[in-house]
């Protein structure tokens, strides 16, 4: 029998299926409604964060805004914005970087190893000694849940994540799937502002319908709302039929009146109503993890997103532990979590707004020569 781990072709075979379902999801107009909508809430949440500090916010075009609060300016798109630097920013979505780097500093990260899709072996080497459920996504450069897929046990399992993770980035990350509530904690300058703790999506079942039209309909209603309910639609991935094998029920399952049924383990798609406010809830061992790992990172901005069964307890009693930090921090659910609002653009704009000097002094401009004074010096010489 053929190892579909060692066969490149079987590989290449999934890749392309992949390939192909990731580029129906983005060509897909309801996608793209889904998107516009999304812009919509983050030019809105820019413009009144500027016109709470007396300032203005105008729409550049490619979703690029800029904002002017007296004699500042800044700019941004979507969720950047330009508080931290290039590099930082580089350091934090490159996932296997940002482990080790925590490593060093104590703060528990997942076990976790770094394979490519010619080097899958190494990921079911791993796979076998860990001999548990694992997640499989990439390596950095993406966000939102994309390309990430939960409990993985088998080797073909491994094979169709790595594949689907293949689709965004060439090194890609099986790591430890840690049991446990997700939790988002966001800093601003080394000082934590804000924390919720995240549910899975899920619909409920009306004792007629699949779960396949549950999942449309609920995504209808998504569509409708704008982003009322959630930024972005249900994506019918790999993430979502292995959550819902872990249930005994598949996309064609009928699930009786009022059973609740979880879609995906990945939290990213959940809805704004899936989150509750959880600053109250973090121990002090946690909150202060989360500070040593952006003072290790170098970032001002982040949200640190964590995983453990009890909150009130420091990591290393819980085997918690650090899954992701984001140098881009989604600001959404800080504004439609189900029980209160963090205003997070208007904190961050303060902040960056009072880095930026107005009117530089002119002793501080350098003064470079001209074309003209570049080429009478070349002559002299």
């Amino acid at each position: 029998m053929i190892d579909v781990l060692t066969n490149r072709w079987t590989l290449r075979a999934l890749g392309v299926i992949a390939m192909g379902r990731a580029f129906l999801r983005y060509t897909n107009p309801r996608r793209k409604r889904s998107g516009r909508a999304q812009t919509a809430f983050y030019e809105r949440t820019w413009r009144e964060a500027a016109e709470q500090l007396g300032g203005t916010c105008v729409a550049l075009g490619s979703e690029i805004c800029q904002i002017n609060v007296g004699n500042q300016r800044t700019r941004v798109v979507h969720n950047v914005c330009a508080i931290d630097d290039p590099v930082t920013l580089a350091v934090l979505h490159d996932k296997p970087i940002t482990h080790r780097i925590l490593q060093d500093v104590g703060v528990p990260v997942p076990r976790h190893c770094v394979f490519t899709t010619k080097s899958v072996a190494k990921a079911a080497a791993f796979l076998r000694d860990l001999g548990g459920d694992c997640v499989v996504k990439p390596a950095g450069g993406t966000g939102g849940g994309r390309g990430v897929t939960t409990g993985i046990r088998t080797r073909w399992q491994l094979s169709r994540a790595a594949a689907a993770a293949a689709v965004y980035a060439d090194e890609l990350l099986i790591e430890e799937q840690v049991e446990g509530e997700n939790y988002r904690l966001l800093y601003l300058d080394g000082e934590l502002v804000d924390a919720f703790v995240r549910r899975r999506p899920a619909v409920v079942g009306d004792g007629r319908s699949t779960v396949a039209k549950l999942v449309h309909e609920h995504n209808e209603q998504r569509l409708k709302s704008g982003t009322a309910i959630s930024q972005v639609l249900l994506t019918i991935d790999l993430d979502m039929r292995r959550t819902l094998a872990k249930q005994g029920l598949s996309l064609r399952s009928v699930p009786e009146a009022g059973k609740q049924v979880v879609l995906k383990t990945a939290i990213n798609e959940n809805s704004g109503a899936d989150n509750s406010t959880a600053t109250h809830l973090l121990c002090r061992s946690i909150v202060e993890d989360g500070a040593r790992a952006v003072r290790a990172l170098g970032s001002r901005f982040a949200g640190i997103d964590l995983v453990t069964r009890d909150p009130a307890l420091p990591l290393a009693e819980t085997g918690g532990v650090v899954i992701e930090v984001n140098g881009t921090p989604n600001l959404y659910y800080h504004y439609n979590k189900s029980d209160g609002v963090y205003p997070a653009a208007i904190e961050v704009l303060k902040r960056v707004l009072r880095d930026i000097p107005s009117s530089p002094p002119e002793e501080r401009r350098v003064k470079y020569p001209s074309p003209v004074e570049r080429a009478a010096v070349a002559t002299v010489n």
